[in-house]
């Protein structure tokens, strides 16, 4: 009998610390990436990773927000100073269930990528079978596309 209601007690406080542990998780609110022309990056994340643009709270001309679904959204911030490189170990990273279409798509719009060690034009697979590229955005910003199954 005391074993039972241990283990009833257990269970209970064990869902009860589970749940209080998923009440207070964070989750994702937006990513902010400064760039140095807005309107080229506006376009470019429009036009090139097909984002759909939100609207802009702040109304100040030097932002804007594109959804990012259940993810949260992306912030793109007017400002910032040109002339460092980024490492590619830095990036953003979006899923496709189409990396060929993708890829067209970047063709068409003359953007030039590469695998990981930085082959131009080549695909990288992964030991778990996920097919990725990594180009950059105007600023330099990098950007993976995976086909994350």
């Amino acid at each position: 009998m005391k074993i039972g209601v241990l283990i009833a007690s257990f269970f209970l406080f064990g869902i009860g610390a589970l749940q209080a542990q998923q009440k207070n998780m964070l989750k994702l609110n937006h990513i902010a990436v400064y760039v140095e022309n807005l309107q080229k990056s506006t376009a470019f994340y429009k036009d090139v990773l097909q984002l759909s643009e939100t609207p802009e709270p702040f109304h100040d001309g030097l932002h804007t927000w594109f959804t990012l679904g259940d993810a949260g959204k992306l912030h793109l911030i007017q400002g910032a100073k040109k002339g460092f490189d980024r490492d590619k170990n830095d990036h953003l990273c979006f899923s496709t269930n189409d990396i060929k279409t993708f890829i067209n798509n970047l063709e068409n719009h003359q953007i030039t990528y590469f695998d990981w060690p930085g082959k131009k034009g080549e695909i990288t697979t992964r030991v778990d079978g996920v097919h990725q590229i990594y180009f950059q955005d105007p600023d330099g910003h990098w950007i993976e596309i995976n086909d994350e199954k």
